[in-house]
């Protein structure tokens, strides 16, 4: 089924820009679907592999319309799956290997997170998989990549997330008593992996089409986590070692109707910061001279800046320190969002209606071809494919596919 009607501001894309590209994705949960939704919604054709029966494990985990579990209606599938197309395989049955060489012949890329050695447990060795298709580029996306001691550990999101020093750079400054580091948002670190498996796939791919040659592209979640912490890992792990963090003033601040961020860390920045604070008579002691006094004084400082935030909304602090040249920006709730001007004005959120789960809401792209944005289509019905691949590419009868299905095998 079509998507409704989106907001002529950012009109779907006609033709995508990977159209010609196959995907076979056999994925469960976040990382490999993800990544496999960012290549669909680009245009591939991505065709899921899920358990007979059963499915994808994300279709039974929450949020769910009205609260009620059901397998075609669970809103975390329901996003990383848009514009794909799915079919129900059996990797445990003979027949079931047999059929997934066949569609690895006519695919360009394999996105799959099984752990290491999986596949060669069920007979597809990646080594003899890349024998057997050269030209194809297979993703595989595991906690921590496929060498090193720890390549055999199994994980959840939280120990992958915690596995990287990601949290260690939202402790308390040094000196003050430190808090737990906090725990990672729904499937942070599992996006991130999604994200670089898609940036991974997309060079080999441009590579393949240029020599003929395919890729193994390996994924460790962990390495993606610590990519986008690069720089704060730099400065650790080289000479000369930081100084002392003591803490920026500023940060977090609670104003009259929620929170705003603001990073007054240049001197410039601070000086923006005063002036929208009326110069209060304290801003000119000694205390406020540079940064490095303004770190020292925190303690005394900051207590100053929160009374004066608690006085304002968040619109006000950051319209305010906006017009000063001091970074700011208030916290807003994901409603808050949805509803913001400047996400309707692009069309940011578009309306997707599915046979099961009805009509919302869902969050698009964040790029723009030429005026145009998200051009996919919903989720699947689980094996709602199978007729359209295993008859129009492979060549099966109705009468095959009752037999495969009967077998146990799709």
């Amino acid at each position: 089924m079509a998507a409704a009607p989106r907001d002529t501001k950012r009109a779907p894309v006609s033709g995508g820009m990977l159209d010609g590209l196959s995907v076979l994705e056999f994925g469960r949960m976040v990382a490999a679907p993800y990544c496999g939704k960012l290549l669909a919604d680009l245009g591939a054709d991505v065709v899921k592999l899920e358990a007979p029966g059963t499915g994808d494990p994300a279709r039974r985990r929450s949020p769910f319309p009205g609260d009620h579990p059901h397998p075609e209606r669970s809103g975390l599938f329901l996003y990383l799956n848009t514009s794909k197309r799915s079919i129900t395989l059996s990797l445990q049955t003979e027949g079931g290997r047999a059929i997934f060489r066949r569609l690895l012949a006519e695919a360009d890329v394999l996105v799959e997170d099984c752990s290491p050695g999986e596949l060669a447990r069920l007979g597809l060795d990646p080594g003899d998989l890349a024998k057997q298709f050269p030209r194809l580029v297979h993703t595989s996306i595991t906690p921590f990549g496929e060498s090193g001691p720890y390549r055999d550990f199994r994980t959840h999101h939280l120990n992958v997330y915690h596995s990287s020093p990601h949290t260690t750079f939202s402790y308390a400054p040094e000196g003050e008593a430190k808090r737990a580091p906090a725990k990672a948002g729904r499937y942070l670190a599992e996006y991130d992996a999604g994200l670089t498996a898609a940036l991974g796939t997309l060079a080999a791919a441009l590579g393949s089409a240029a020599t003929g040659r395919g890729q193994r592209v390996q994924v460790s979640k962990q390495e993606a986590l610590m990519c986008i912490e690069r720089v704060d890992i730099g400065r650790q792990i080289n000479p000369p070692k930081p100084p002392p963090w003591r803490g920026s003033l500023g940060g977090l601040l609670r104003a009259k109707d929620g929170y705003v961020m603001v990073t007054p860390v240049q001197d410039h920045q601070w000086l923006g910061l005063v002036r929208a604070m009326g110069s209060p008579e304290w801003t000119q002691s000694d205390a406020c001279r540079d940064e490095m006094a303004r770190q020292e004084h925190r303690e005394e400082l900051q207590p100053r800046i929160q009374a004066w935030a608690e006085t304002l909304t968040r619109d006000e602090i950051y319209h305010g320190l906006q017009q000063e040249g001091t970074p700011a920006g208030p916290v807003r709730t994901v409603a808050e969002v949805q509803e913001w001007e400047q996400a309707r004005e692009r069309g940011y959120f578009v309306e997707i209606e599915h046979p099961e789960a009805g009509t919302h809401s869902y969050p698009s792209v964040p790029y723009l071809f030429s005026g145009k944005g998200f051009g996919g289509s919903r989720a699947p019905l689980l094996g709602e494919h199978n007729e359209q691949v295993y008859g129009e590419r492979l060549g099966y009868s109705p009468s095959d596919l009752t037999f495969l299905t009967a077998a146990g095998v799709i």
